[in-house]
């Protein structure tokens, strides 16, 4: 199981690092500037995790957050925003040079190919390679951001899967956490390709930074793992009150209505009705998504509504069944004289033993 467990470790983080050098040659290759490849820098941090988790961790996961999520997104954010920003190359020409270049690179790898195949040797497989990769280079930019931005939450989803639970999560949680993922990671690909790809949009760079931000605000939520674990809450806590019993009892339910209203639906719905109203961009898929935000604002709204409509309902109806379960044995009775240990006696408020004098034959004879 430590074979497996280190295994996972190795082979998610180097799925991360793979990818995340994947996006700073996209920008070298567009900025073309070789001082971008610095940013391959930040995937130190995740070495360095890496270390640290097989160190004191022996490979498991932290409670509660992931921080080789969190570093992996720390990697390839910067590389997916310079791209997004570098709005040059963000629509395919349509031109035949284009087409006929392609075309051409396409024949030059086949050649080398079958040259390959023929000779098979080491420079007929460096040659192969590096048609290969400037047959890569001549896909048109914007399928390439895209597919990033495919490939990236593709990666979070896979990698969450792959990296040892901790101690805070069982499996049955690990899937319900998975499937959010999978609903949550189509809704923001949907988020930023209806909206950066509008020329009103773009035309705009103050608005291409803010649909970033809320772009990279709502990544936050994938390191986090508080949506699926649920707390054991004492029924001590009832004593205490409303806002204590709530919070305790349905701590992860309301952690998933935070991220919904706070992280991810909530400021969809702003960006979307920002740009319906003000900067004029209506379609078909942007009024859907928009009605789709406002219905899941609303619901969780209800659904907080309804869970706090049956805690009081619990309080007020189940006052003396709380009280009965949080009774102390220590605590006095009615008559003052608490139950005590029946091996060692029966016991006052002070806890001293009570002393029981004999009865004597005067005294029998003389009770009626």
């Amino acid at each position: 199981m430590e074979g497996l467990v280190l295994l996972n470790n190795l082979a998610t983080r180097l799925l991360f690092v793979l990818h995340s050098l994947v996006g700073v040659w996209r920008v070298t290759e567009v900025k073309k500037e070789p001082r971008y490849w610095l940013l391959a820098l930040l995937n130190l941090l995740l070495f360095l995790e890496t270390g640290l988790t097989l160190k004191f961790k022996r490979g498991r996961g932290y409670k509660w957050f992931s921080p080789a999520i969190f570093l992996y997104l720390i990697s390839i954010v910067p590389s997916l925003w310079l791209l997004e920003m570098h709005d040059e190359t963000q629509y395919c020409s349509s031109q035949p040079e284009g087409t006929s270049q392609n075309s051409s690179s396409k024949e030059n790898f086949n050649q080398t190919l079958i040259s390959s195949d023929q000779d098979n040797g080491a420079d007929d497989l460096i040659r192969t390679a590096q048609v290969f990769v400037n047959n890569l280079s001549t896909v048109c930019e914007k399928v390439w951001t895209l597919g990033l931005h495919q490939t990236f939450l593709l990666m979070l989803i896979i990698g969450r899967w792959l990296l040892p639970i901790g101690g805070g999560i069982t499996r049955d949680q690990l899937s319900q956490l998975l499937l959010m993922f999978v609903g949550t990671a189509a809704d923001i690909l949907e988020f930023t390709s209806e909206t950066l790809e509008e020329q009103n949009v773009r035309n705009s760079p103050a608005l291409v930074y803010a649909i970033l931000v809320i772009w990279t605000w709502s990544m936050l939520q994938f390191p986090l793992d508080l949506a699926v674990q649920h707390v054991v809450c004492p029924l001590s806590m009832a004593m205490r009150g409303f806002p204590s019993f709530f919070f305790c009892q349905y701590s992860a339910d309301l952690w998933n209505i935070g991220i919904s209203i706070f992280i991810q639906d909530g400021p969809f719905l702003i960006v979307r009705l920002i740009l319906m109203t003000y900067f004029k961009v209506i379609n078909q898929m942007l009024v859907f998504f928009a009605a789709k935000n406002f219905l899941v604002v609303v619901l969780q709204l209800y659904r907080l509504v309804v869970l706090a409509m049956d805690v009081r309902t619990s309080l007020l109806h189940q006052p003396g069944r709380l009280k009965a379960k949080h009774h102390c044995p220590c605590e006095p009775t009615a008559s003052g004289i608490s139950s005590g240990d029946p091996e060692s006696g029966s016991k006052g408020d002070l806890g001293v033993p009570l002393q029981t004098s004999p009865v004597t034959p005067e005294d029998s004879q003389s009770t009626p």
